[in-house]
């Protein structure tokens, strides 16, 4: 069997293109596959880190640049945060309502869980002024779904088009809590009323209409906030005032990189992979359960509980895909795993409809338009829909020239996509998959051997 081609290509104006060359003789997946640290909880204990007293330890932090922008946010903040590895960060917190008025402008870069969290903790800090914003692609993704519950609370923020996009001013002030009835199931719009309230006097309540991830929650707990879930109601409850203290955390890996391996695994035909240490949090699985769904043959191994989070090594072998339809309240649980789902969909028998997503048109991209795009180019049939997509599945993929349009999530999974089509795939601007998965190319290297 001849080897398969997996170039990164620099270019001229730095981007990357990202060629694959599958053999016309096949190939497997084979090996163990150690991912990235979970980027929801990397993000997270930084923040609470920086905001506690005494000091944080992190373990298996993502090396990603989101995390890299978090980081950065909060050093200017006050925080003392050493050098990012994935062996050890330190974070030394300057306790909660504490933050110093930064000199420069917060920059944010591509990261959305930064700005709207931290829009929660700002909002909330009397007589301090920060301002806030990002690359191109996060100035035009909306942040009304943040700044207008703040305002609820008294918080005074501005911003462009009506106070809706970045860059955004915040004058802290002295918030109320509220009460409030998210129309969305958002772990991001949850977790930065949470943060808001747990420096605002009294009980402040998010309910959902659905379950969104609860790495806050846990987290907020672990370093001493005092809350109160009613899972019959998808509510949180803060009481505010509570003091956060330094803790260990160790990071789980991030299902949201595993799920490209364990798609890989099951559409490419003779594949056996085995990804460890994999956060499996309930809030976080319905990537899993979408993949039985379809018929995928998944075991979850070494399941165990590591600080707080439950992880497992999870094992993929490959076998027919069947479609499925995936909506309702999974949705939230599996929402950043939807552009891989795609292609999963497009190597599966029948129609698989996904709806009630349309969360994808405003994400770094609009992964409803863009996968559909990239993916017919190769030869795939899916069709637009307002919230998500119809794909019809078996139509071998041929290589083309397709383009990540700066995501993440869809540099990755075109490339997976490649992997199972002949000929040769040029996918451009691919160094967008260092956002999440910095050593991705190198990994997909691996297996492939």
């Amino acid at each position: 069997m001849s080897a398969i081609v997996i170039n990164l290509e620099t270019q001229a104006n730095s981007s990357d293109h990202l060629i694959i060359q599958r053999p016309a003789s096949g190939l497997s997946l084979q090996g163990r596959i150690r991912i990235p640290g979970d980027k929801s909880i990397s993000h997270r204990a930084l923040m609470l880190g920086a905001i506690a007293e005494g000091e944080t330890q992190i373990q298996g932090l993502l090396l990603g640049e989101d995390p890299r922008s978090t980081a950065a946010c909060f050093r200017a903040l006050g925080a003392e945060i050493s050098d990012l590895n994935t062996e050890l960060v330190k974070v030394k917190g300057i306790g909660l309502g504490n933050f110093q008025e930064p000199i420069n402008v917060l920059d944010a870069g591509n990261s959305g869980t930064t700005m709207r969290l931290m829009l929660g903790l700002l909002a909330s800090h009397p007589g301090r002024f920060f301002t806030v914003t990002g690359d191109s692609s996060l100035r035009s993704r909306p942040m009304s779904r943040v700044v207008k519950p703040l305002q609820q609370m008294g918080a005074q923020i501005w911003g462009r088009k009506g106070n809706t996009l970045a860059p955004l001013a915040i004058q802290g002030q002295a918030l109320k809590p509220i009460h409030y009835h998210s129309p969305i199931a958002s772990a991001q719009v949850k977790s930065c009323i949470l943060l808001a309230g747990l420096n605002t006097q009294g009980q402040t309540t998010v309910t959902e209409p659905a379950l969104s991830r609860d790495h806050s929650e846990r987290m907020l707990r672990a370093y001493g906030a005092e809350l109160s879930i009613d899972p019959d109601r998808n509510s949180v409850t803060i009481t505010g005032g509570a003091k956060l203290y330094g803790q260990t955390v160790i990071v789980p890996g991030d299902i949201s990189s595993a799920a490209f391996w364990l798609v890989a695994g099951a559409i490419v035909p003779g594949s056996d992979l085995v990804v460890e240490n994999v956060g499996v949090n309930p809030t976080r699985t319905g990537i899993l359960e979408a993949l039985e769904l379809m018929g995928a043959d998944i075991q979850l191994e070494n399941q165990r509980e590591v600080a707080g989070e439950p992880v497992a090594d999870i094992r993929v072998r490959s076998g027919g895909l069947k479609s499925c339809t995936i909506a309702g309240d999974i949705i939230p649980r599996l929402i950043d795993e939807i552009p891989i789902l795609a292609v999963a969909a497009a190597f599966a028998e029948g129609t698989t409809i996904i709806r009630d997503a349309e969360e994808l048109r405003v994400k770094e991209s609009d992964r409803i338009t863009v996968m559909a795009q990239q993916l017919n180019k190769m030869g795939a049939k899916i069709t637009e829909l307002p919230d998500g997509m119809e794909i019809t599945g078996g139509t071998p993929l041929v290589g083309a020239e397709v383009d990540s349009h700066t995501d993440h999530r869809i540099a990755m999974s075109l490339a997976i996509a490649a992997l199972n089509a002949t000929g040769t795939t040029t996918i451009h601007r691919a160094e967008a998959a260092a956002i999440s998965y910095p050593n991705f190319t190198i990994t997909l290297r691996e297996i492939c051997q």
